[in-house]
């Protein structure tokens, strides 16, 4: 599986690039802040949100610590989906929240 630091995925930001962010977290974990343009699908709900999601498209995962994240990356790859873990999650993140 696939791993981005969040140091690249703020250099990638910065450099206006276009990031297909989804975080995994609860509603309530997201509300504290997420990554700016971040789409938020629930762990949970993930399986039921498929077909808004584009198979051409790379996906970074992000949860709070990079547990939940993994797990959907699992999920995701075996749907044949190109996922990207955020290693470290929020909790390494550094750049700004919305």
């Amino acid at each position: 599986m696939k791993q981005i630091s969040t140091q690249e995925v703020e250099e990638k930001r910065k450099k206006g690039e276009k990031l297909h962010i989804i975080d995994v977290r609860e509603t309530d974990e997201v509300a504290e802040g997420k990554i700016p343009g971040a789409v938020n699908i629930p762990l949970g709900l993930l399986e039921f949100r498929l077909q808004d999601l584009d198979r051409s498209k790379n996906y970074i995962v992000v949860c709070h610590s990079g547990g939940r994240s993994y797990m959907a990356c699992q999920f995701l790859e075996s749907r044949g989906f190109d996922v990207t873990n955020l290693s470290g999650g929020m909790m390494s993140w550094t750049g700004e929240i919305e």
